[in-house]
């Protein structure tokens, strides 16, 4: 579900699973912030980053080494199309595989401007499903 890479080698908008109390993975969160210093007489150069959560948007600060190594998380980009809207629960179709899925998880730009029958973006990111965008 993630795959590994250094943290020098990253900037900001880049997608990092950061270290969260209840998760032994990680949060998968996007990088807001990116800052790196330059190696001192006794270590190596550091790389200072806030990831914001994809679910929870919840900022978390992390402080390495570039050369750490830290994963970054496999993210599947879908197109599907709503069929319902209950309550807090979008019941969206896959436009490929025409599975449906109930989505409880809404970005906040989409929030309370979803219809029936509109084509809208989902992620699935570490087996949790978000609509990301409406689709034109």
């Amino acid at each position: 579900m993630s795959k590994p890479s250094d943290l020098g080698s990253l900037k900001i908008g880049s997608y990092i699973l950061l270290p969260h109390s209840d998760q032994p993975s990680g949060e998968p969160c996007r990088i807001v912030e990116y800052d790196t210093s330059k190696p001192g007489k006794h270590g190596a150069a550091k790389a200072r980053i806030v990831g914001e959560g994809i679910f929870d948007g919840q900022k978390r600060p992390h402080v390495g080494p570039v050369s750490m190594q830290i994963h970054i998380p496999m993210i599947n980009k879908k197109v599907g199309q709503i069929i319902s809207i209950n309550g807090d629960t979008v019941q969206v179709m896959d436009s490929e595989s025409f599975e449906t899925l109930d989505i409880n998880l809404i970005d906040e730009e989409v929030q309370g401007k979803l219809e029936n029958g509109q084509n809208v973006e989902y992620w699935v990111v570490m087996d949790r499903t978000k609509i990301m965008r409406i689709k034109n």
